[in-house]
């Protein structure tokens, strides 16, 4: 019989892709590797307000560590990669709400400490809380809690501390705390003459001053005096005191027991201030609390809304859970104190209360870029002597 050698198969020659295939075959590689790096290991942010001055200032671009903490798993996973509230340029949403995942966190290197500087989403946009904080955070909107506003403060007080601000320093469990290197005060500073704000402030890098015009509250300026009211550090208020048109510089602090209604709790059972606040004991996992009116006033809205608790209502002023009086409560999870940096010009824990645990991001690590936002100053717009400044 006779055998016929069969030809091997020949190869198929593969389809070169075309030019648009490879330049969109990089693009979304771009965009997973991106996505991933994002939330898996750092984030970059960048500083819009002044309240964390003169620590980071306006127009400073951050890394953000997510390893330090651990990262958290999405809770709303139908979201646009690289876009955080919205479509960018737009008020189009950037996620729809269909599918809510619960939260886990993955192994980190450290817990949140005392004087670490924390990027965190906004609490009180939660649906149930943000109309009560309108007059303190005017912009407020209702976001899912993976996509809350990034927020940027330092850590206070840790869970189970008990915090209380007498004079404008902090104390912890009644011990007084460090101050940090470059945080901010509200000072007065009496002049005989007009200041030239060029030579004087922006040289110095003061940027939040103004003419004094009227009497700060019951404080220790005279009528009769003329000055500035200026926020800045010790540090640069000690040479401002050096000026010979300088008579004295005085910090400036709202007296013990003159009440600031917009501060947390929105209670008549405290009369506190933001110079003068506490005491208050920052809830910890597994601590128990008694619920007293002053702790009800204070606990409520975080055992309702944050502690993943069902059927939790408030009956004139008693707090009521699966349809029993409760006279004490156990957290689930840690909460943190934070405050700016920028003492008298900040919106944080004084203001609106506690962040939960699952509510922080990240750690600020460091400083890559700066650019100075004042648009007259063209020459010197990067700020050099800011780049890759580690963050303390």
């Amino acid at each position: 019989m006779a055998i016929t050698e069969l030809a091997p198969k020949q190869e198929r020659q593969k389809k070169e892709k075309s030019a648009f295939r490879e330049w969109f075959d990089s693009v979304l590689f771009a965009v997973i590797a991106a996505t991933i790096i994002r939330w898996l290991f750092f984030s970059a942010f960048v500083i819009p307000t002044p309240s964390m001055e003169n620590t980071l200032l306006v127009g400073d671009y951050l890394f953000v560590s997510k390893l330090h903490y651990g990262t958290t798993t999405p809770v709303t996973p139908l979201q646009m990669p690289l876009t955080h509230q919205y479509i960018w340029g737009t008020t189009i949403p950037s996620y729809l709400e269909w599918i809510k995942l619960p939260q886990f966190r993955l192994p980190g290197f450290t817990d949140v400490k005392r004087g670490d500087v924390v990027v965190f989403n906004l609490p009180v946009e939660h649906p149930e809380t943000y109309r009560k904080y309108s007059n303190v955070l005017p912009d407020l909107h209702p976001h899912p809690l993976d996509l809350r506003s990034n927020y940027i403060k330092r850590c206070v007080a840790q869970a189970g501390d008990t915090l209380e601000i007498r004079n404008g320093q902090v104390y912890i469990n009644g011990s007084a705390q460090p101050i940090p290197f470059r945080m901010q005060n509200e000072y007065f500073m009496s002049t005989t003459t007009a200041v030239h704000e060029e030579n004087v402030f922006r040289k110095n890098g003061i940027t939040d001053f103004t003419p004094f015009t009227e009497t700060f509250n019951d404080t220790i300026i005279s009528n009769d005096e003329s000055g500035y009211i200026v926020k800045t550090t010790p540090a640069l208020a000690q040479k401002l005191k050096t000026y010979d048109f300088v008579k004295r510089m005085e910090p400036l602090y709202l007296r013990k027991g003159l009440k600031e209604p917009s501060l947390f709790p929105a209670t008549d059972l405290t009369d506190w201030n933001k110079d003068n606040y506490g005491p208050i004991v920052v809830p910890a996992k597994n601590g128990t609390i008694m619920l007293n009116d002053r702790n009800t006033a204070i606990y409520a809205d975080f055992i309702r809304y944050y502690e993943g608790n069902e059927h939790v209502t408030l009956q004139n002023g008693k707090l009521v859970l699966n349809g029993k009086h409760v006279d004490q409560y156990t957290f689930k999870q840690d909460y943190y104190f934070m405050m700016g940096d920028n003492r008298h010009n900040s919106a944080d824990s004084r203001y609106w209360g506690f962040v939960p645990k699952d509510h922080i991001v990240g750690k600020a690590v460091f400083v890559w870029m700066s650019i100075d936002p004042d648009p007259t100053n063209f020459l010197n717009k990067i700020r050099w002597e800011r780049l890759f400044r580690i963050i303390r």
